[in-house]
């Protein structure tokens, strides 16, 4: 595989676009796919979502200010709706300007969600099924970085936990997730890479974990990772340690402690994303001190990535026309660029062509 090609983006998706707390009084200005969109609620309270260009000279509207729900341009002050018209601007006639284009957008499950492609084909029924969101049985705590690299390589990274052992050694890694095979499988456009490790020691996150679930935490365990790609750039990862000899994955809830990692990764450009992580767990849901706990030290587990990542990205722009080596334990990541290639393919076949 070649690093000169152009980073493709599914365009007919939702994508997390931000965090409600985000947008409050202030409009907020995000690039998604290439896309320079400000985000700000409307008189309703809802969210709306435009094309971060003031019709009339071109400034970044996300520089303006909202006032009474409408989106004020901070150059003149000319006011946008929610639909992207204009509605009004001191001692000027400016109803007859073009529309600016308006997104789809959705306030669901905790986020902020954009559909940066055709407006015809947005639909909530797309929206991916997040069980935990409003189940008063879990919790979730997360956060959101910058991350100047291909939201790819993320993908990647997530979809291969092997590195585990060398990037989050003093965390969750441990030498048994190298020792231990992975298996990858497909189903429709979703890959699914697992690992399954029995009688193993557990990691110093786990330990913290399962001393606050009243487990334990100088016993063997069994511990399982199951990372699952989802289009445009989802991944949930299943993770969690049980009692060695209790049934692993399937062992009772007082005998473990199961958690989904969170991970929604927006492009940004073809080199920088958003990345929206966190953690969703079944056990002391009610407990704010653990979830902010649990939610530091995911942060600095995520942020050793984050400068792996970068740094990569920095050697893939220096050299090019260098190839990338394919081994089994990217098979996960390779499947999932396969379903990306397939549904940018897909979209781009059925745009009219040029003039």
């Amino acid at each position: 595989m070649s690093n000169a090609a152009s980073t493709p983006f599914v365009r007919n998706a939702w994508y997390v676009a931000a965090t409600p707390g985000e947008i409050d009084d202030k409009p907020l200005g995000r690039t998604i796919c290439g896309e320079r969109i400000v985000f700000y609620r409307g008189d309703d309270g809802r969210v709306a979502a435009l094309e971060d260009f003031c019709p009339h000279r071109g400034a970044p509207l996300s520089l303006g200010r909202v006032v009474e729900g409408k989106l004020v341009c901070g150059y003149h002050g000319l006011e946008m709706g929610c639909d992207g018209k204009t509605i009004a601007m001191p001692g000027q006639r400016v109803r007859g300007f073009p529309a600016i284009r308006s997104f789809p957008v959705i306030e669901k499950h905790g986020f902020v969600w954009v559909w940066t492609g055709d407006p015809a084909q947005a639909s909530e029924d797309e929206l991916p099924h997040l069980h935990w969101a409003d189940d008063p049985e879990w919790a979730y705590g997360g956060g959101l970085y910058h991350v100047k690299a291909d939201y790819r390589l993320m993908i990647d990274n997530l979809m291969d936990l092997t590195h585990e052992t060398y990037v989050h050694a003093t965390s969750i890694g441990q030498p048994e997730i190298d020792e231990t095979p992975c298996k990858t499988t497909v189903e429709g456009d979703s890959a699914v890479t697992s690992r399954f490790m029995n009688d193993i020691p557990a990691p110093p996150f786990w330990r913290m974990a399962m001393r606050a679930h009243g487990l334990p935490d100088d016993q063997k365990v069994d511990r399982w990772q199951i990372c699952r790609y989802t289009p445009p750039s989802h991944v949930m990862i299943e993770v969690g340690v049980a009692l060695a000899g209790h049934g692993g994955y399937e062992a009772p809830k007082d005998k473990k402690v199961y958690s989904i990692v969170v991970d929604f990764i927006t492009p940004e450009t073809e080199t920088s994303m958003w990345y929206f992580w966190g953690m969703a767990r079944n056990f002391r849901a009610q407990d704010k001190a653990l979830t902010a706990q649990i939610r530091e030290g995911q942060g600095k587990i995520f942020a050793e990535d984050l400068e792996m990542l970068e740094r990569q990205q920095a050697n893939l722009t220096r050299w090019p026309e260098r190839r990338l080596l394919m081994l089994n334990i990217d098979a996960g990541g390779v499947q999932a660029r396969k379903v990306i290639d397939k549904l940018v393919a897909t979209e781009q076949a059925a745009q009219p062509a040029a003039a």
